[in-house]
């Protein structure tokens, strides 16, 4: 049986819709949702004609209202994973709870360097001559949970934040399918900060 996978995300869904894609030729996972807190993000029309379940979550003043609302979307499609997919939204304690362990993130920096919203331009700033992105697990925190795999991307001289950002896609979108095929056929073991795969 496939592996059910809720995806979130904020904007273009370029990590969407490359999971979209392998989705189609994969039996062992399958996008059953796509959640957004935004109702203008493409990623959703991506979903509605890829024919996957598609809706919005708007964010409230009130944060554990909203919180509690997109932990309920997110368990009515009964999901095996969940992948934050350029979600720019900081999951609280109950969403972490509920699925401990089985929310995966991907972000476009080397962590634990550059955590938060503007890794790639925090990166860039610094002076790094090597940045790249990180795939993980979800914990409370923001971006510290422990890490599933990393890839490097060189920094040239002349990059921009988009130029370097646009590298760390192409490098993020065949990172993050690797994994969440793996974890969708065999799992995964945290041992304090460690993750394995069998």
């Amino acid at each position: 049986m496939a592996a059910r996978i809720v995806v979130l995300a904020s904007g273009s869904g370029t990590l969407l819709q490359a999971l979209l894609d392998v989705g189609f030729l994969d039996p062992d996972l399958m996008v059953c949702a796509v959640i957004s807190d935004r109702a203008d993000a493409v990623a959703l029309d991506r979903a509605r004609t890829a024919g996957v379940p598609a809706e919005v979550v708007a964010p409230q003043s009130d944060r554990a209202l909203w919180n509690r609302q997109l932990t309920a979307a997110i368990a009515a499609h009964k999901p095996d994973w969940i992948v934050c997919a350029g979600f720019m939204r900081i999951l609280d304690g109950v969403t972490v709870e509920r699925f401990a362990g089985r929310i995966v993130n991907s972000h476009p920096a080397l962590l634990p360097a550059f955590a938060g919203a503007h890794g790639v331009a925090d990166a860039l700033a610094y002076g790094v001559r090597v940045s790249g992105c990180t795939i993980h697990l979800v914990d409370a925190g923001v971006d510290t949970g422990p890490i599933i795999a990393q890839e490097a991307v060189g920094v040239f001289a002349e990059d921009t934040e988009s130029s370097l950002h646009e590298r760390i896609k192409e490098v993020e979108r065949r990172l993050l399918l690797t994994v969440i095929r793996d974890l969708a056929r065999m799992g995964c073991t945290v041992t304090g900060r460690k993750v394995s795969i069998p």
